[in-house]
Formats: structure tokens, sequence, C-alpha cells
């Protein structure tokens, strides 16, 4: 059994990518509804302060860790349950792309914008995508018509968080596919459009450096202010207990 691992109050699961795809692949055999989100810096950060959105990610989402600053954090807290690798979204969902085409499996796309949805199939041309819908103008009842009328085995949802994992707890019950993924800025990845920067940032979790480079403008915050904050709760929380 997987296990998992709180932190900043949050049950992150210890996992690497072939366990996320092992448990993706026994929810779509079983036809089992499962759920997925991700636990970076900034989604901790806004889990911290917003119970509610804390409160979801825990009862109703397999939350797998995103990025350096998870990995190592788990670390700081606890050498001896710590994260047993270091896991981003960035680097999984290609995997789960071509996971996807092996196994035939239907995939609709809701979020971001067209021109962005429409370049996914560019990059995996051989995937089963069989709808888009774009995030910044949609009607609800609308969309979960489309959705089902495409009878999807993965649905990739891409609003932000905590958006989109509040859209997927609302509506749940009425979607008719077995596995929805939030992935937020991840639907870049999937279109190619991802801002990553050269492999040895990548490998030193210093993506976001980039990020910040090129757009300090929408980024500042989050990672002058977020990464320094996000570092501060976790030495703290050494010595406290996390208030839920």
């Amino acid at each position: 059994m997987i296990q998992k691992i709180e932190i900043l109050g949050v049950n992150v699961t210890n996992c690497d990518y072939s366990d996320l795809i092992s448990i993706i692949n026994s929810s779509i055999a079983r036809n089992e509804k499962l759920m997925i989100s991700y636990a970076n810096t900034n989604s901790l950060n806004i889990a911290y302060s917003n119970k509610t959105f804390r409160n979801i990610l825990n009862s109703e989402f397999t939350v797998h860790p995103d990025g350096a600053g998870i990995f190592f954090s788990s670390g700081l807290i606890n050498k001896e349950k710590k994260l047993k690798s270091r896991f981003t979204g960035s680097d999984f969902y290609p995997i789960l792309a071509d996971y996807s085409i092996d196994h035939k499996w239907k995939i609709f796309f809701f979020g971001h914008k067209e021109h962005i949805l429409n370049r996914i199939k560019l990059q995996f041309n051989r995937l089963n995508i069989c709808g888009y819908a774009e995030g910044y103008n949609y009607n609800p009842a609308e969309l979960i018509e489309l959705i089902n009328s495409k009878n999807p085995d993965i649905l990739i949802v891409g609003l932000g968080q905590p958006l989109q994992e509040e859209f997927l707890v609302k509506y749940k019950d009425k979607l008719h596919c077995k596995v929805m993924i939030a992935v937020g800025d991840g639907i870049k990845v999937f279109a190619g459009e991802k801002i990553r920067g050269p492999e040895i940032l990548q490998k030193a979790g210093l993506e976001w450096v980039v990020r910040l480079f090129l757009n300090p403008f929408k980024y500042w915050k989050r990672y002058i202010i977020g990464n320094h904050l996000f570092l501060y709760r976790i030495i703290r929380s050494k010595f406290t207990k996390f208030s839920k």
C-alpha cells in the first residue's frame, strides 16, 4: 500500500511515476472514479491558508508531489519518512500520454485557451483526444453534457487551484469518466508550451527561475514571496504541530 506524507496539513501520496500510472490503470480497469491533484510549493501555500481547499484535497483527491521544493521539504520535516523520489508533473504528463496511447485511453481536455488545446494533437498525434473545451468561458451544464457524450476514460482539467478541484468535487457525480486529473498550467506540457529552461536547471529544481525571468510581473509574488514563505512554514512545522 502506498503511504502518504503530511506536508503543511496536506496528505501527499509518496509515489513515483510508475506508482501513479498503476493507480490510474487500476481505477480505469475497475471502473472506479478517481480524482488526482498535485502539491507544489504554491498549492501548499494556498492550502495552508484555505482550510476548505485543504480539506477537499485530503478527503477527495489522490495528491501527488510536484517539484523539487516538495521533495526536499519532506526530508526537512522527517528524514525517515521523506518522499521516495522527486516527482514533477512536467515529467509525468508525457509519460501518461504515452501510456494512454499504448492502452487506447480516450482523453478529454478542459481548461486554458483554445489555441493551446489545439496544439496538444500536434505534440501527441497518436493520442486519442475525444474532445476539448477551453476554461475561460463555459456553461457547466453544456460542458458536462459534452464531456459525457464523448465518454472519456480520463478528464484532464486545467483551471488553476483551487478552482479546478472545486469544479471536480462539485460535478464529479455528474461526470461519466473514470479518472479526473487536475493539472493546472500542466495543460501546456501536453501542448509542448511549458517553459522549463535548460536541463541543468531542471535537475537543480530551478525551472521557476526561468519562468520568473521571462514573466516577472506574473510570477514574482508566487516565487519571490511564496518560496520564502513556504520554507519558513516548513521549518516552523518541525517544531510546532500543524493546526487543522
